[in-house]
């Protein structure tokens, strides 16, 4: 973003949260953080959204940029932040001078404001599906910010960290745990890194993932009520993956000379549509086992005591690449308009209630795209299957999957589900729902017991008087009055 509009974004962001009265901390604040990530078409209000997290005592959010809009929202608010720096801006950072910039705009301008902790360097930038694109440049990154935070007075309280996958360590056993062999020379650079700089070790587990990803995986493992375990060496016994894979890590930080090194986890969740085992009522199942665990204090067999952790994530984000799974798009605790999918209880006391839904979010008018059999009987149903493709890549259909919360319409209903999807997505414009006339517009909700067809939020985004008050519009244009003149 061009330095004007950086600062004009900045500047409408603080007077934003300036105007917004901070809503007093929740006094059940519970020590949890939240990923509140922004892949979505329809944006919920910032604003809103803080005094949600407040209202149900979530004191800790990490983002994966720094968006001014959010960020403003924060200022004031109490809430410890982690900023992102995302992939494609590693290679950028590897020049000093613009870790100095990056620092300046979004850490040290806010002051005190922003109650900032940890600069994300990156997200799983060692992931082996991105095939070493940012190895060269991911510590070099991680150190220019890290000095530019020193430098800047802010180095002592703020840590530059790599949020990373599980898949850069490997082991049979926990015991056995080690950094991959193809990234084991910079991984070891890294950790011994931020171990001389105060800096955490951040990994996202994803007990899911191991389900996912193997038939051959044990179900009940994934869980931490399941009565399944394996064994390390020396007698001791793992009852859940969870545990299994952290000290895995711990085990592979001792072998790089970093035995102490503090862990904190980046991401952990279970989400609730998109495949045959993603579905609420095993998401509950999980956090309820995840929340009680960390009540307790207890940490795992090598690492005794509190565990840091994020869950992920906040909201579904029906942007987000399907590449890994249908699932991605459905990783929130709340739906995408920011209301709760059951009751949980966050401090791990198994008092489950519902969480306060995000407030004043307004919809689009009540109507949905549906097909149209009988115009389909007149145009001929050659130009379904070229329809429904274009409205799902364009859309998102990953409800529709087998074992998934729409898998039992039938096959007009799933044409409907596709088109309004598709419909929803683009605001409603009534050319989005024409299909080649195999579509129309209907007041009648097409939804069912089990399938919703949501009708989607008015983007907070898209409304100039929230994302651009008067005030702000007007101190904008005086500061832009000023530059250029």
């Amino acid at each position: 973003m061009a330095p004007l509009l950086r600062l004009l974004a900045g500047v409408a962001a603080l007077l934003l949260a300036a105007g917004v009265s901070p809503a007093s901390a929740s006094s059940s604040a519970v020590d949890l953080g939240v990923n509140w990530g922004s892949q979505c078409t329809h944006q919920l209000d910032p604003s809103e959204v803080v005094r949600m997290l407040k209202a149900n005592g979530i004191m800790k959010v990490k983002l994966f940029d720094a968006d001014p809009w959010p960020v403003g929202a924060l200022l004031d608010s109490g809430i410890e932040v982690m900023l992102g720096i995302p992939n494609d801006m590693l290679e950028a950072m590897t020049s000093y001078g613009n870790a100095e910039d990056w620092v300046a705009e979004n850490a040290t301008s806010y002051g005190d404001r922003l109650k900032l902790r940890y600069v994300a360097v990156g997200n799983e930038p060692f992931l082996k599906s991105y095939n070493g694109s940012f190895m060269e440049t991911t510590v070099p990154a991680l150190k220019n910010i890290q000095k530019a935070l020193d430098e800047a007075g802010i180095g002592d309280t703020v840590k530059a960290t790599v949020p990373l996958n599980a898949d850069v360590y490997v082991g049979d056993k926990p015991s056995e745990g080690k950094f991959r062999p193809d990234i084991d020379g910079v991984m070891t650079d890294m950790v011994k890194f931020m171990h001389d700089h105060g800096a955490p070790f951040v990994v996202n587990i994803y007990p899911f993932l191991s389900l996912y990803q193997s038939d051959n995986f044990p179900f009940e493992f994934a869980f931490f009520d399941g009565g399944r375990s394996i064994q390390d060496n020396g007698g001791v016994s793992y009852s859940n993956v969870f545990d299994a894979n952290y000290d895995t890590l711990v085990s592979a930080l001792k072998k790089a000379g970093v035995p102490g090194l503090k862990v904190i986890i980046g991401e952990v969740g279970w989400p609730t549509d998109g495949n045959k085992n993603a579905n609420p009522k095993l998401a509950r199942r999980f956090y309820d086992g995840l929340l009680k665990k960390l009540a307790k204090n207890e940490g795992t067999h090598l690492r005794q005591g509190k565990m840091d952790v994020y869950l992920f994530g906040l909201f579904d984000e029906d942007m987000k690449s399907i590449a890994p799974g249908n699932f991605e798009r459905h990783w929130g605790i709340l739906t995408y308009d920011g209301k709760p999918k059951f009751a949980m209880d966050l401090s791990g006391k198994g008092n489950d209630k519902q969480l306060t839904a995000v407030s004043g979010v307004e919809y689009l008018p009540k109507q949905w795209c549906v097909f149209d059999d009988e115009a389909a009987k007149e145009e001929g149903k050659d130009k379904l299957p070229g329809n429904i493709q274009y409205a799902c890549a364009s859309g998102d259909c990953t409800a529709l999957g087998y074992g998934c919360s729409c898998n039992g319409l039938d096959e007009k209903s799933n044409i409907s589900y596709a088109f309004n999807m598709y419909f929803q997505m683009q605001d409603q414009d009534v050319r989005a729902c024409d299909f080649d006339g195999l579509a129309t517009i209907s007041d009648k909700n097409a939804s069912t017991k089990e399938c919703l067809f949501p009708v989607q939020i008015i983007s907070a985004a898209t409304v100039p008087a929230r994302r651009w008050p008067a005030s702000s519009l007007l101190l904008a244009m005086l500061v832009a009055h000023a530059l250029v003149s």
